[in-house]
């Protein structure tokens, strides 16, 4: 059996702000499906137990890319957590698209990181976690080079929270300030976000884009979810009748991970949706 290989690569997207990814897969000279592994709202690539989860998938025969969202508060010269609060404080939706547009891109390029004999790429799948898995459903019905979709612990809209935030005073503050509790920084988010949504509503809506979305859809959402309630799998479940949904008994939000993560075995519930999602794969191959 081939040893895996990790390459790491930068992405360097029309919007011109660069942004880091890997891939690991078995280099073995045969053409493997592709997954797109999608962070959510204050996360990044190497977060918590995400490198074991991109072991995982390669060792089961597909080439499993994850980035860094240019924005998300990562740069290139450090990517191990989350120190540009500007570049975070400036991240919308648009960018995150256009991002995952890009990285899709570099997929086709023959003379990108990745040879092209190891892609197959009439399989690329992606698979987002928490605001990442409104990212990948947006980005698939747009984008038909996507085969199909999973989302792991996935919002329902984007603009589900702005209610509860003072937005009168968030406009003409221009900032909300969000403590993350990992680190207790205080991470700027700058109103131009609000502004993007609202001027870019037929791109960002996910209960009515979903509904254009042809490719087959995985939600799976933890029972015990204490970030995004599971109803937010049932409406996503709602508006495209034809996916198929599981809701895993004990797990958390983050599927039994955290950061840092310093066992050598996935989270039992990470696995799970793992296992999952690969046989969602291979049924839509």
């Amino acid at each position: 059996m081939a040893d895996t290989l990790k390459v790491d690569f930068v992405v360097y997207p029309e919007h011109q702000r660069p942004f880091t990814a890997d891939a690991l897969y078995r280099q073995d000279g045969t053409k493997k499906p592709i997954v797109l592994y999608t962070h959510g709202f204050k996360g990044f690539k190497d977060w918590g137990h995400f490198n074991l989860l991109s072991q995982y998938f390669a060792e089961r025969g597909f080439v499993f890319v994850k980035f860094n969202f240019s924005h998300n508060g990562t740069t290139i010269d450090n990517d191990s957590d989350l120190h540009d609060l500007e570049a975070f404080g400036n991240n919308n939706f648009c960018l995150e698209l256009d991002d995952l547009e890009a990285l899709i891109n570099l997929m086709y390029d023959e003379e990108g990181p990745l040879p092209q004999n190891e892609l197959d790429l009439d399989r690329i799948y992606l698979v987002g976690h928490s605001r990442g898995g409104g990212t990948v459903i947006l980005k698939a019905a747009e984008d038909t080079r996507v085969k199909a979709v999973a989302t792991w612990a996935a919002v329902n809209k984007f603009d589900q929270r702005w209610d509860e935030l003072e937005n009168d005073k968030w406009q003409r503050e221009g900032v909300q300030w969000i403590t993350n509790a990992r680190t207790g920084q205080k991470m700027p988010m700058y109103y131009q976000i609000m502004e993007n949504y609202m001027a870019n509503r037929h791109r960002l809506e996910i209960p009515k884009v979903i509904q254009n979305m042809q490719q087959p859809l995985l939600i799976l959402h933890g029972e015990d979810d204490e970030t995004l309630p599971v109803q937010m799998a049932h409406d996503l479940l709602k508006w495209k009748p034809d996916a198929e949904m599981h809701l895993l008994p004990g797990a958390d939000h983050s599927f039994g991970g955290m950061h840092p993560y310093q066992e050598n075995n996935l989270p039992e519930a990470a696995r799970v949706a793992a296992d999952m999602s690969i046989d969602f794969f291979n049924r839509h191959a």
